[in-house]
């Protein structure tokens, strides 16, 4: 599945995913692959599985289609500069 970061908590290493109408998604440091937190509207791919708190999110990854658009961006040449 694919969907929107809705909330994440850095003290808890936890937050929830948006699930259009329904119950959001609970999505935990654990199950995230190759990134340590997620940030608030970040496009996620993951499995949804259920267990006795609702919805569980497993296996989450940051989607391609999120990357994509960070590396449209035009870089600027860097111009060192005199710290005062």
């Amino acid at each position: 599945m694919q969907t929107l970061v809705k909330k994440w908590f850095k003290d808890k290493e936890s937050g929830f995913l948006d699930n259009g109408g329904g119950a959001d998604i609970m999505v935990r440091k654990a199950d995230l692959v190759n990134c340590q937190f997620l940030k608030v509207g970040a496009t996620v791919e993951f499995e949804c599985h259920t267990d006795k708190h609702g919805l569980i999110a497993k296996k989450v990854k940051l989607s391609n289609q999120k990357r994509a658009q960070h590396g449209d961006r035009v870089k600027k040449p860097f111009r060192p500069g005199v710290m005062t």
